[in-house]
């Protein structure tokens, strides 16, 4: 900027005395320095303005960079899940043509069409042996809400 010293203000306001005067001195500072804080601000905006617009192409120059990393990783990742495929699909070839199953006999269809999956009630049912609920304090019988009010109040009245 400007090197104004000391010497060079008194100066400027020796001018400045003579030739605004006495009375229209204070008033012509006080403008004076209005301006320069206003040209202050403005500098400081547009300075704040040029580093956001230089900050937004650095985020968007980075960001273009990761988009287009991202997809030569997808492409390679694509490429190597679809050797893979193939691959998979070649041996999944070999082991079909190479083993059968076994047909099943009558005892076993029985079996498969009274249970089926672990949820059917022969499997939930005899999943638990009746001593171990009994020793855990696993309920054997379904109560109603209404009989188990009527059973402890009727114990608790006793």
């Amino acid at each position: 900027m400007i090197d104004l010293g000391v010497s060079k203000l008194a100066l400027i306001a020796v001018v400045a005395l003579v030739v605004v005067g006495p009375e229209r001195l204070p008033k012509v500072a006080r403008m004076i320095g209005n301006l320069f804080g206003r040209a202050q601000r403005y500098m400081a905006e547009v300075k704040s303005e040029v580093n956001r617009q230089m900050e937004i192409d650095e985020f968007k120059k980075f960001r273009e960079e990761s988009t287009s990393a991202l997809k030569e990783v997808e492409n390679s990742i694509n490429s190597t899940v679809q050797e893979a495929q193939a691959n998979l699909s070649d041996q999944a070839d070999i082991f079909e043509t190479s083993f059968e199953k076994p047909p099943l006999d009558a005892k076993e269809v029985l079996l498969k069409s009274k249970r089926q999956g672990r949820n059917s009630w022969g499997v939930r049912r005899a999943a638990r042996p009746v001593w171990f609920k009994r020793s855990a304090g696993i309920r054997t019988r379904v109560q109603s809400g209404a009989a188990r009010m009527k059973r402890f109040h009727h114990a608790a009245n006793k």
